[in-house]
């Protein structure tokens, strides 16, 4: 290391320092000397140029679900900064550590009408968990750590650093360019509960007679699932999870339940719901997804409530109990506590129970998944993915058309991060090009994306992105030309009056082939396995483009259209 370092490569040490090792963006005029230092040092990390700041953020955001690593996306200012903003607050909302750079125009500029000049920590401020405009260079390596403390400690979210041109050039001391290891990764620095409050919440749950534990994405980000599995083993408890709760247990788990709310969950998994008289709810916000709209535990039911942020217990229900803690500590504590009391299994019957719901509700699925009609069931596509997946395939969805079914109906055999969907927000176009920052970040693991024709029209720029990384992910898109969601929407909600929800087949497989995408468009129900293996066995991207039945149309387990 030279005696001085200027702004550019200051950022870049101390991105290294942190354990950096990739970062997605997009090239603009305030970023040259960042991207100078990039090229001129050595540091082991590898830019992936993408076509679009959104997907660098979708990218980071699908790299730090799957790592347990900060995700770093950059752009540049003006529209760059703009761009990059979906990424970040669905990263923040869902509850995982990436960090966006902006670069920006000279401080010495500042409110002289330079172009691209905006407000950028006016604007990331409520889009963010950490957000600062770093104005002198000496305060990089500061401004640095104090955005990777806040994005790993507590809830996990996003943080923004814009990063002028001009103080890119200016003069940092080395000696202060270092980083605190523990916040490589996050969890960092995990809060165990207050003394005597895992035991007040076994003496609620051993006091009920038909508990449910409800888990959300805290969870899987706390790395609880093995001590989520034992609790529930030993007390034989159901176990039911949001959307972004999946892989609390493995689908195939006998104490777990499966989706819940309404979206991806069913009439028969709700009926578990119902018939609680105490929910735990663990690392969930209780939101309008999982309880239906607060359909239920109805306002007054007995609550015990597990989270790292003390601000979502009570927020949604008067806890009976609140267990403010790292999820993984405050688990280990529960199970600990119940060691010393010698408490055993066969508690709640929760394994029997969630058995016979089971085999109702996949009776009915394994029929329509049979179904030879064209246009083709998407039951008839998820039931092909889990005969032609590999059990450690990691699979992304759009919140579109894909997501119920999948989080319905799939059963996913390990426990862990290995389903991904942006459901803070919804953005469209964010599974195809989130794929690729998960395969970054597991590349031993089959990656596939699901989206229907809508989103894909978003973000199919990114193909070439994919391409130019030689990646082998397999993309799976419910073509039915409109946007399904809103028209079945109309369709329930407006007497089926549809309005502007319809747009003109695309050929998606002739559009991702001409990116270099080996494709198939898929119409008969008798061709969809053997053409998804071929798919997935291909040694590069593919695509399969299958022809789909409307959501207005199909069952798709959505609680307010099943009814």
């Amino acid at each position: 290391m030279t005696n001085t370092l200027n702004g550019a490569e200051a950022m870049v040490r101390m991105l290294e320092a942190h354990g950096v090792q990739h970062i997605f963006g997009l090239c603009g005029d305030t970023t040259l000397p960042f991207y100078d230092a990039l090229y001129r040092l050595d540091h082991g990390i590898n830019h992936v140029l993408t076509r679009d700041e959104r997907s660098a953020t979708y990218m980071a955001d699908a790299y730090s679900r799957v790592t347990g690593r900060v995700g770093v996306c950059e752009g540049p200012s003006g529209g760059g900064a703009t761009y990059i903003i979906p990424g970040l607050i669905e990263a923040s909302e869902s509850s995982y550590a990436v960090l966006g750079i902006t670069t920006d125009i000279s401080v010495a500029s500042y409110g002289k009408y330079p172009l691209t000049e905006l407000d950028q920590e006016a604007l990331m401020r409520p889009l963010t968990k950490w957000n600062t405009v770093i104005r002198r260079a000496d305060h990089i390596p500061r401004m640095v750590r104090a955005a990777f403390r806040a994005m790993t400690t507590g809830r996990p979210g996003a943080a923004h650093l814009g990063l002028p041109y001009d103080i890119q050039y200016d003069a940092v001391d080395p000696e202060d360019v270092w980083a605190d290891g523990k916040l490589k990764t996050y969890p960092a620095y995990r809060a165990a509960p207050e003394p005597g409050a895992a035991e007040a919440a076994i003496d609620a749950i051993l006091s009920a007679k038909n508990p449910l534990i409800v888990c959300g994405g805290g969870v899987v980000i706390a790395g609880a699932m093995d001590e989520l599995d034992r609790l529930a083993r030993r007390l034989d408890i159901p176990v039911a999870t949001s959307i972004s709760g999946q892989g609390s247990l493995a689908d195939t788990h006998p104490n777990c339940l499966g989706v819940v709310g309404s979206n991806g969950g069913t009439d028969e998994t709700w009926e578990l719901m119902e018939a609680a008289d105490l929910v735990v709810f663990m690392g969930c916000r209780a939101g309008s997804t999982t309880t239906s709209r607060w359909e239920a535990p109805k306002l007054g039911a007995r609550i015990v409530h597990f989270d790292s942020d003390p601000m979502v217990i009570g927020a949604n229900y008067e806890p009976e109990v609140g267990v403010c803690g790292d999820l993984k500590l405050s688990l280990a504590a529960v199970n600990a506590e119940l060691d010393r009391r010698g408490q055993g299994s066969d508690t709640f019957g929760g394994a029997e129970a969630i058995a016979d719901i089971k085999r109702r509700k996949f009776a009915i699925f394994d029929r329509l998944a049979q179904s030879g009609e064209r246009p083709m069931r998407p039951e008839r596509v998820i039931d092909a993915m889990m005969k032609v997946l590999p059990e450690d395939a990691t699979v992304l969805s759009d919140p579109g058309t894909s997501c119920p079914y999948y989080s319905a109906y799939y059963r996913q055999p390990k426990e862990g991060r290995y389903f991904i969907t942006n459901r803070a927000h919804g953005a469209l176009g964010y599974s195809l090009s989130a794929a690729l920052g998960a395969w970054y970040g597991r590349p031993s693991s089959k990656i596939v994306a699901m989206m229907g024709d809508g989103s894909f029209g978003f973000t199919c720029g990114e193909l070439e992105t994919v391409c130019r990384a030689r990646a082998p992910i397999t993309y799976i898109v419910f073509s039915n030309s409109n946007f399904g969601w809103i028209k079945a929407s109309q369709h329930a909600d407006t007497d089926a009056r549809y309005y502007n929800v319809d747009f003109s087949r695309t050929d998606q497989a002739a559009v991702a082939a001409a990116y270099g995408v080996k494709s198939w468009r898929v119409e008969d129900p008798q061709d969809l396995e053997r053409v998804l293996t071929e798919a997935v066995n291909h040694d590069g991207p593919s695509l399969v483009d299958v022809i789909c039945q409307p959501l207005e149309e199909a069952n798709a387990p959505v609680r307010r259209w099943m009814g």
